[in-house]
């Protein structure tokens, strides 16, 4: 895929990095998060995978910075990817 091809990621409680760059997530977080909070979706699956965890560090040094995030769940659980996933969960539009 070439640089100037965008992604089209619905905007649904589940957003999977999988076919994402580590240098694109800096600008799609925030973005998903605000589109997923007009929506009144405030619990989000972020699936970075397991791999060598560069893009999970990636995610989560950018969950930390950001003031819609109200919580943070790692590893998102058994059922729910493990290690392999982190469950964010959005404040309330204001």
């Amino acid at each position: 895929m070439s640089d100037d091809e965008a992604h089209e990621v619905p905007i649904t409680g589940e957003l999977d990095l999988h076919t994402f760059r580590p240098s694109e997530i800096g600008d799609l977080l925030p973005e998903y998060f605000a589109e997923c909070r007009k929506n009144g979706i405030f619990s989000v699956r972020v699936i970075h995978g397991k791999g060598t965890g560069t893009l999970r560090e990636g995610v989560h040094r950018i969950l930390e910075r950001l003031p819609e995030v109200e919580a943070v769940q790692y590893p998102a659980g058994a059922g729910s990817g493990s290690w392999g996933a982190t469950w964010v969960r959005l404040k309330a539009q204001e």
